[in-house]
């Protein structure tokens, strides 16, 4: 078999964090009933008119700026032309002609320590179409038209990428700095980002594009993974076996792990794109330019090499912290308060992370750090009761549990279930010589050579203690009283 390449470009779509939709005043929130969220403007309804929401723009530029586009000062909006059932003006309004980014790039680290450059093509601003929702009981489908009229930015690549893991570089890198940036919070699994991948394979050294298709249906890094996979080998076995290449869009089934073919790839012209007559042309000023810039906020790369010169936390911390915009949040509101930056972060890496996979366990969907609700000065005031020694390690964690579910008043918690650390010198040595007198095999055991007996006599101690005890004070006793 000939040595082959994959060549992949990708179309991703991000739903906007406004409270409202891009043309009109109905609500972007997600879930609620079908069709409670609608209008005459979002409906299609004749006569009415839209009018674009101003902080729709604001993101989208921000986003452009974030990975290095050039910001189209006067831009508009284009009628993109089909009919489908989801689709109620049968047209979309988007942008084709003046997109308002272009001429982008963001960088990746992929695994091996290498970086790579991967270019932007355009980023252009349109409204999302309805969802169908489909009865195969009744053998009928129903329109919700909640989705319909929400912003959404269309970020186009080149076809830079060779393989499933630049994909997934890449889609990392964008959705931590629209996250960053608020502009979206990109939940894959509520569709507010969504990728589209065009691939087409080639031999190796051959500068000729393939015939590519669009692969859809897409709502996890998993499922883009084994896509790319499965259409790469399908491709190249139809290749190899003399038959050609369609061009079309194709559905992914995560399920079955098999896509299957939904239509012909359209291109510009079948959409008979023209400017849309109801909505007046975009202009950007200098000014307003600047004011974006400005508002820029510090992302990950700049905010990981921070964390390890300012707080010398090691690579791997500040990686795992700044992955979160939300960790980020935590980990730099607790250690303002309680001045322990590597403790703070482990125990977001430990414990937060720890409940969270029990969370996602549970309920079986991932819980994202983003659903955290607990204080930061919850999480400070936990690590400084710990540092002064006024509760121990076994307690601290099970406060942290009922502030990670409740987010309890900590020191009301400690109160409430007589959580304090007993510092007391005299109640422990009395308790430790008596558990030293109730077992004389494991003190045997332990003047034998055997030194890890006296963990057993340390359980006991705290057994006895109500896990109260100082640890490090019931081991000094111990062999204190063991010699």
């Amino acid at each position: 078999m000939k040595d082959y390449e994959v060549v992949i470009g990708l179309e991703v779509h991000v739903e906007l964090a406004t409270k409202t939709k891009i043309f009109c005043g109905c609500s972007t929130e997600f879930g609620g009933a079908p069709n409670s969220h609608t209008c005459p403007v979002c409906t299609g309804m004749p006569g009415s008119l839209p009018v674009l929401n101003k902080k729709v723009v604001e993101y989208a530029a921000a986003v452009g700026l974030a990975t290095n586009c050039t910001i189209t000062q006067d831009c508009k909006f284009d009628r993109k032309n089909y009919f489908y059932p989801d689709n109620p003006q049968n047209y979309q309004i988007s942008q084709l002609y003046l997109p308002i980014c272009r001429n982008g790039h963001v960088d990746v680290k992929l695994a091996d320590g290498t970086e790579k450059t991967i270019r932007i093509h355009e980023i252009h601003m349109e409204e999302d179409a309805g969802k169908l929702v489909h009865d195969e009981w009744e053998g009928v489908s129903f329109v919700d038209f909640n989705r319909s009229g929400v912003p959404l930015i269309e970020i186009v690549s080149e076809p830079d990428m060779r393989s499933a893991e630049e994909v997934i570089a890449y889609l990392t890198k964008l959705r931590t700095t629209i996250q960053y940036l608020g502009a979206s919070d990109c939940k894959l699994q509520e569709g507010s980002m969504r990728a589209d991948v065009n691939l087409s394979v080639r031999e190796r050294g051959s500068s000729e594009f393939g015939t590519r298709t669009e692969t859809k249906n897409l709502n996890s890094f998993a499922a883009i993974e084994r896509a790319i996979k499965a259409e790469t080998a399908r491709q190249i076995d139809l290749i190899e076996a003399g038959e050609k290449v369609v061009q079309e869009t194709r559905r992914w089934n995560d399920d079955k792990e098999y896509s299957y073919a939904m239509r012909s790839k359209e291109d510009a012209q079948d959409y008979r794109y023209f400017p849309d007559p109801d909505l007046v042309p975009i202009h950007i000023s200098d000014e307003y330019l600047a004011e974006l810039k400005a508002k820029q906020p510090e992302f990950k790369d700049e905010k990981k090499a921070r964390y390890m010169e300012e707080f010398e936390l090691p690579e791997y911390d500040a990686e795992i912290l700044t992955d979160s915009k939300k960790f980020t949040e935590i980990f730099e509101e607790a250690t303002a308060i309680c001045n322990q930056p590597k403790k703070v972060s482990n125990w977001i890496m430990g414990e937060t992370m720890r409940l969270m996979k029990e969370e996602s366990a549970k309920t079986g969907r991932e819980f994202r750090a983003e659903e955290l609700t607990f204080s930061p000065a919850s999480l400070a005031k936990i690590i400084t009761l710990v540092e002064k020694k006024e509760i121990n390690n076994a307690a601290a964690k099970e406060i942290f549990e009922h502030v990670f579910a409740e987010n309890v008043d900590v020191d009301a918690y400690v109160e409430e279930h007589g959580l304090k650390q007993v510092n007391d010198e005299g109640a422990l040595r009395a308790t430790v010589e008596k558990v030293i007198a109730d077992n004389p095999q494991s003190v045997a055991d332990y003047k034998g050579g055997k030194k890890q007996a006296i963990g057993f006599l340390v359980g006991q101690t705290m057994k006895a203690m109500q896990g109260k005890a100082n640890p490090g004070m019931v081991n000094a006793l111990l062999q204190e009283l063991l010699k």
